[in-house]
């Protein structure tokens, strides 16, 4: 009898043991998990925080590029070209403790404008079609694809001669039809078919994704390619002396207009043509501002306008790049 009543109480000692060791293991469980969630919402709400101090000094980054423009038009200068205080990189510069900003200011009126495309009869306008082959052609880019973008944000339905419209698009997987209006940003090439990211990279410090309206060029900031590209297929006076450009534009605007004008060798259809295209001041500019928090690195892409009296206002803000 007696050694019935041991064993039973060392059975009953073993389960409370194994009552004790569950006990302890679901509380280590619910700790572990208390423990998780309020450090997840802590993150979160430290994120949540980083994001919304990132997104006000980059909105004061935009009222600083804002000041410089409007001081630059209050001075009345002629030229709009890299070198002037509104186009000099600010910091980094250490807003706060821990927190760092840089920014700068690129002229985006110096870039081919893709709406540009699209004349005022809201149709393709072959001439600046013809810009953009060349300019293509000069990137080593098959000038078909000038038609493909063209028929990409026209209206109408009917494909430029190596175009395409929606049948073309509705081929793909998944299939798609074209937008047939004006882009908000020139990433939308990687919608054509076949376009691809090789392209794409080539053709993208060049192009621009402006107003319609938007359609003159500032000779003193655009690239040479892009400055051959609008007097002809075959010119290659500024392309094959890129650093001559480079230098030349340190201490000011180079080519200004009648130095452009100059090199058309007194063509006068093209000079009565470019002279509607052309300009050596700018109304929109592209402000990039890198918040550091941390270890964290927040962009803020601003796409700003210049008006005729002076005034800067935000046309669109975007986190991601072209």
């Amino acid at each position: 009898m007696r050694r019935r009543v041991l064993a039973s109480r060392r059975t009953q000692r073993g389960i409370a043991l194994m009552v004790a060791i569950l006990l302890v293991a679901f509380a280590t469980i619910l700790a572990a998990a208390i423990g998780f969630k309020s450090a997840m919402s802590a993150r979160r709400g430290s994120a949540t925080l980083a994001l919304d101090q990132s997104v006000l000094i980059a909105e004061a980054a935009e009222a600083l590029a804002a000041y410089a423009l409007r001081e630059d038009r209050k001075a009345g200068n002629q030229f709009d070209y890299q070198g002037e205080a509104w186009g000099q990189p600010l910091g980094p510069v250490e807003v706060v403790p821990g927190i760092v900003l840089e920014a700068y200011v690129e002229d985006a009126t110096g870039r081919f404008n893709l709406n540009s495309l699209i004349g005022q009869d809201n149709k393709v306008d072959q001439r600046i079609l013809k810009e953009l082959e060349a300019l293509m052609q000069s990137l080593d880019i098959e000038p078909k694809w000038a038609s493909m973008i063209a028929d990409w944000i026209d209206e109408d339905s009917q494909p430029l001669p190596d175009g395409a419209e929606d049948s073309a698009y509705a081929a793909q997987d998944p299939p798609y039809r074209a937008a047939n209006t004006f882009i908000t940003s020139p990433s939308e090439l990687l919608a054509l078919p076949g376009f691809g990211r090789d392209r794409y990279l080539k053709l993208a410090p060049y192009v621009s994704a402006l107003p319609p309206a938007a359609n003159k060029i500032n000779v003193c900031s655009a690239s040479p390619a892009l400055l051959d590209a609008l007097i002809g297929e075959t010119h290659r006076e500024f392309s094959t002396d890129v650093q001559r450009v480079a230098k030349s534009r340190e201490s000011g605007c180079f080519p200004t207009l009648d130095e452009y004008r100059a090199s058309f060798g007194g063509d006068t259809d093209a000079l009565n043509r470019i002279n509607q295209r052309v300009s050596q001041t700018s109304d929109y500019y592209r402000l990039t501002s890198i918040v550091t928090i941390g270890s964290a690195d927040f962009n803020l892409y601003s796409l700003l306008q210049r008006d005729g009296n002076g005034q800067v206002h935000v046309l669109m803000r975007s986190f991601t790049p072209d």
